[in-house]
């Protein structure tokens, strides 16, 4: 699959709601980076492009890419088929007539997604009727679709066979309109892509929130209308009930609404969906419903990562609801008296059920770790005990630390992400800090004292420098610099009253020196001037009490 989801590392803060949102369980590759930053990346083979992350990032991190720019460039060269999404008319209540509009004077031809799901609803109908499928998983989602190729390829003998709507609306303008221009579809779904990429029909996904941002750099305004008007001249006939495929169970409505006996079940939302697919894998395939009509988004497409909507939940379900109310009444004006359905009629005269089936391509399963290399990477993040390895805080992301312990031995995440495995190593390392600061207030203090000594020292030799005669100007000079240097040792001891290694260290080099200086000085010193002999009896002492020190401080080092 090519990069759809996009991150942007910069804006990553490590807070792990992409990991926790995804339902994919290797879709996300998360690495400490050496200024001790965590970001998670997307693994692109692994990622199903259902869009959650995007939604869920607060921090700008998550993007998707879609051809919007590509489709502007070709369409200032040749005449693109624009194929419209239902769920337009709820995204854009008032503008979507003046959207399609301004295609259409850009010389694209436009077409109905809802006649595509028509023929979809059709191609099921036939299919079940011919015993060409059993139970079967719905397809129109391609989120759906990328999860069980790469998740469940087991499920593929139940995913239905029948193309998604907006195929088969391609599948019909290409082979029945004889139509190869290149084909653009407005929607709202950013996993479309790989489903075009997959079948090779459709050259360009513009999604509705790119397409407004488009129109916003470009200062394009389409023009508005009533959101009643629910009309629209299509370059060929407009869809019926099709229209409603983008809300929750809007395939089940389509085929209940020719055949009631069905046994159709439900599910939508990337919490619900994808756990309960995991579930109808493992169950017998005699407790499978008929129909399993499975969408990745919670509201269905009508607020999908990629619409870019400002409608509530409540408005685009009465956005669907007027279409269905719209489209009852054009399918009645449809329908023989005997109650077989006109348009369904006409695709059974006009088209080959063949003709709108698809194959699908199933990815090789990562194999799950084995116990002893789940237990070698427990060990790494510090989990020793059962309890700790069943400690499901969820702070990583994953539904439970085997999950995580699972994701570290396939590479896609580390020990360090692990706020047990953090805490361990931040306790321990908070211990041996205390243990070097209790022994470094110690030394401080005993260093404390024995500066006050020298201090005393200090002031006994100052004030006999004075008293040498100016013939021991020599040994002035060095008294000087033995006495700035003592003052430093003081003035250091003072300014540093919690001594770490650095300044330890400092410490040391100012004391050797003043050792060396005691030497010099000593050897200078004019032993018949009675002020030389007052310091040079202060210099022993002092030289005692540096070498003292000098012993104190090396401890640390």
């Amino acid at each position: 699959m090519n990069d759809i989801i996009i991150v942007r590392p910069e804006k990553c803060v490590g807070c792990n709601a992409c990991v926790r949102s995804c339902p994919a369980p290797e879709a996300n590759v998360t690495k400490m980076l050496d200024d001790g930053r965590f970001v998670t990346t997307v693994n692109t083979e692994r990622c199903i492009a259902c869009g959650e992350c995007v939604k869920v990032c607060g921090h700008g991190a998550r993007d998707y890419l879609d051809d919007t720019e590509a489709c502007m460039t070709r369409i200032a060269k040749e005449k693109v088929i624009i194929l419209a999404a239902p769920s337009i008319k709820s995204v854009f209540p008032t503008q979507w007539k003046g959207i399609l509009d301004w295609f259409r004077k850009k010389g694209c031809i436009i077409y109905d997604v809802a006649l595509g799901a028509d023929i979809c609803t059709w191609a099921h109908l036939r299919a079940i009727e011919t015993k060409k499928v059993g139970n079967i998983i719905t397809q129109p989602c391609a989120a759906i679709v990328n999860y069980i190729e790469t998740y469940q390829p087991k499920l593929l003998m139940n995913l239905s066979p029948v193309h998604s709507p907006i195929a088969c609306a391609a599948t019909y303008i290409k082979r029945y309109k004889n139509l190869n221009n290149p084909i653009a579809v407005l929607s709202p779904c950013i996993a479309k892509k790989s489903e075009f990429i997959e079948t090779g029909l459709i050259d360009y996904n513009v999604t509705f929130k790119k397409l407004v941002e488009y129109f916003d750099r470009n200062d394009i305004k389409p023009s508005s209308h009533s959101a009643a008007e629910l009309e629209y001249l299509f370059d060929d006939q407009q869809g019926q009930l099709g229209g409603i495929y983008p809300r929750p169970g809007g395939l089940r409505d389509n085929l209940l609404a020719h055949n009631f006996d069905f046994s159709i079940s439900t599910s939508e939302g990337v919490h619900k969906v994808y756990p309960e697919l995991d579930m109808y894998a493992s169950m017998p395939e005699y407790k499978h419903p008929e129909i399993f009509d499975v969408l990745s988004c919670e509201f269905g497409c009508n607020i999908a990562p990629g619409s870019g909507s400002t409608q509530t939940v409540f408005d685009v379900l009465a956005s669907m609801k007027n279409v269905e109310k719209e489209a009852k009444k054009r399918r009645k004006t449809g329908v023989f008296r005997s109650g077989e359905d006109r348009l369904f009629k006409r695709f059974d005269e006009e088209l080959k059920l063949s003709d709108f089936m698809r194959s699908y391509k199933p990815l090789k399963p990562t194999p799950i770790p084995t116990d002893k290399q789940l237990n070698e990477v427990y060990e790494l993040m510090g989990k020793h005990t059962e309890q700790d390895r069943t400690f499901n805080c969820h702070a990583c992301g994953y539904r439970s630390c085997r999950e995580m312990a699972i994701a570290i031995c396939r590479g896609i995440n580390t020990p360090d992400n692990c706020i047990v495995h953090a805490k361990s190593v931040l306790t321990a390392r908070h211990s041996e800090l205390s243990a070097q600061h209790e022994k470094l207030s110690e030394i401080t203090n005993v260093c404390i004292e024995l500066s006050e000594r020298l201090k005393n020292s200090v002031d006994s030799i100052t004030q006999n420098i004075d008293n040498i005669d100016k013939s021991t100007s020599k040994t002035k000079d060095r008294a000087d610099v033995v006495n700035n240097l003592l003052k430093n040792v003081v003035v250091f001891c003072n300014e540093n009253p919690s001594m770490d290694e650095n300044t330890v260290s400092q410490m040391i080099n100012i004391l050797e020196t003043t050792i060396k200086a005691f030497s010099k000085l000593d050897d200078n010193v004019n032993t018949t001037n009675e002020s030389s002999a007052v310091i040079n009896t202060s210099i022993s002492e002092i030289t005692k009490l540096v070498s003292e020190l000098n012993d104190t401080l090396h401890k640390t080092s």
